[in-house]
């Protein structure tokens, strides 16, 4: 098939945002067996067009959402696509799919962030020939706010790079702990934009009660506005508990971070889609600590390869399995090796391309 991916308009492929991120994993393992050209925005010190691996990248004007949909249609025109992905964009997948009825548009949606229960979404979306949710969490919740839409909405969960993101060797371990200026110390791990909905003052709160019956050091690998950073630097000394802020990480180098954790902490406080954070800690190894939330239950096993927090604004609870692991090396081990073994199964980027690849075909 010939594909075209068109990603949103803020941020440029590749980039360091997540969905960008998924863009290009999911595009390159598509060109295994397709034609996939990804057009995104045009930015300062990036080519008009080029390559990744066999995925040709174009990038047009964007200064807003108006140019960008327009420079996206005006590229489209005259060109012949069997599929049009656009990637979490109703309004501009309507707009391709009105201007390009004979094409197939398609919207994969990461999140319920652009889709409100509004008529003018309501609409948008009558002119899509697939819906793709990332998780079934996030299927069930479009179907609710849009039943109209049930027999288009499908399911493709998102994956992970199972080479780059893999159980850290003795050296990488202490490699990367030494830069981090890390000790043996039992260390717990967080990974995501710090804002409050992603819940690291609770971890916070659990780490500090948890140092009571275990040693341990908190690594915060994210970033926030400079008022909540401060926020949470101010609760950290309150508390009592050491952390280490290492600040946004580019994505390119994110793997390394995780293999200085013994465990991850996902205390999200409001519904993720889908979690790929944690799916990148279970291909590292990492037993997960997360919130009963969104669509991670459906990664993270309850007593197998993690811990499923239900009431997730309670401290209390992460503490409680923070303690567990600490004190249990083999319990960590064991959870990790069957979180790598269950992401190998259900959760790489080939996965994914191939389940895509099947409903187009459809």
């Amino acid at each position: 098939m010939n594909i075209l991916i068109v990603a949103p308009e803020q941020i440029p492929v590749p980039g360091n945002g997540s969905v960008e991120i998924c863009i290009l994993a999911i595009a390159k393992q598509l060109s295994r067996k397709h034609k996939v050209t990804v057009i995104s925005r045009a930015s300062r010190g990036l080519p008009v067009q080029s390559t990744e691996g066999n995925v040709n990248i174009v990038r047009v004007r964007s200064d807003n959402s108006k140019v960008y949909i327009a420079s996206v249609l005006r590229f489209i025109q005259g060109k012949a696509y069997d599929i049009i992905q656009v990637d979490n964009r109703p309004h501009y997948m309507a707009a391709i799919q009105n201007t390009f009825p004979k094409i197939k548009v398609t919207l994969f949606l990461h999140s319920l962030t652009f889709v409100p229960p509004t008529s003018h979404i309501t609409k948008s979306l009558r002119y899509a020939k697939l819906i793709i949710a990332n998780s079934s969490s996030l299927k069930q919740r479009l179907i609710n706010r849009f039943p109209d839409q049930e027999r288009k909405i499908r399911t493709v969960e998102l994956g992970v790079d199972t080479a780059r993101f893999h159980p850290a060797t003795d050296a990488e371990r202490s490699r990367y702990r030494q830069k981090y200026g890390l000790g043996d110390r039992y260390t717990v791990l967080f990974v995501g934009r710090v804002i409050p909905r992603k819940g690291v003052p609770v971890l916070l709160k659990a780490a500090s009660l948890a140092r009571k019956e275990v040693p341990l050091q908190l690594v915060i690998a994210g970033q926030g506005s400079k008022y909540y950073m401060k926020q949470l630097r101010t609760m950290a000394s309150k508390l009592n508990v050491p952390v280490k802020w290492s600040g946004k990480q580019k994505h390119s180098d994110i793997h390394k971070v995780y293999q200085i954790a013994d465990c991850f902490v996902c205390p999200s406080q409001k519904h993720e889609a889908f979690g790929l954070v944690n799916v990148e800690a279970m291909a590292s190894a990492l037993p997960v600590i997360a919130s009963k939330i969104g669509g991670i239950p459906e990664i993270v096993k309850h007593g197998s390869n993690g811990f499923l927090v239900d009431e997730y604004r309670q401290a209390e609870r992460f503490a409680q399995y923070l303690i567990r692991l600490g004190k249990n090396h083999e319990l960590r081990r064991s959870m990790g090796a069957k979180g790598r073994s269950s992401v190998i199964q259900n959760f790489t980027w080939r996965q994914t391309a191939d389940r895509l690849s099947s409903l187009y075909y459809e």
